[in-house]
């Protein structure tokens, strides 16, 4: 029956979410990440936000919130997702698309700035090049991974790490938790100054 599948899940996912909110790190990653964050905006840096398939829609929800509204009214932050489609397929075409993402941060990225970089594998090739070359150019990195997401998470200043779990789209469930999590913690950060 459809009722016991739907059951599951839910039960999988509130499995996953309880792992995730009973890992001390997690919780004290997603601070230091807002501070940085926050630190960013107040400095006049922005918030460059990349990912693939799903994470790129996590990654634009990101930009979208800080730079439209999430809760309550205050002035636009400044966030960017790699999200253009003819500038990722030029670059795909033209290049690699191992460089869609770090060609971007070349192009738009300053040492004031932050990346969230967005990998539920924590080894994709144009994430991992992206983090990499906002490493060189001074920008703080904050990898949003799993557990299994070593690679990224070597790059990172600041890793928040999913429980790993047999599928993506639970890892995905918690990223977006954390993205809105990371948004209003930011806002409160910045009470007074933008928000």
């Amino acid at each position: 029956m459809i009722e016991g599948l739907i059951s599951q899940s839910l039960k999988q996912a509130r499995e996953e979410l309880d792992a995730f909110i009973n890992d001390p790190e997690a919780i004290l990653s997603i601070a230091n990440a807002a501070a940085i964050m926050a630190d960013c905006l107040k400095n006049e840096g922005k918030i460059i936000s990349c990912g693939n398939g799903g994470s790129l829609c996590d990654a634009t929800h990101f930009a979208e919130e800080l730079t439209g509204r999430f809760r309550n009214d205050r002035r636009p932050l400044p966030a960017m997702a790699i999200n253009d489609p003819a500038y990722l397929t030029c670059v795909g075409n033209d290049y690699s698309f191992d460089v869609v993402f770090s060609r971007w941060i070349e192009a738009f990225g300053r040492s004031k700035d932050v990346l969230l970089a967005i990998s539920t594998s924590g080894s994709s090739r144009n994430i991992l090049k992206a983090a990499e070359t906002a490493k060189s150019l001074g920008i703080k990195v904050i990898a949003l991974t799993s557990k299994k997401g070593k690679p990224l998470a070597d790059l990172a200043d600041v890793t928040i790490a999913a429980p790993d779990a047999p599928h993506s789209d639970r890892i995905q469930e918690i990223h977006i938790k954390v993205i809105h999590i990371l948004i209003e913690a930011i806002e409160s950060l910045l009470k007074g100054t933008f928000c």
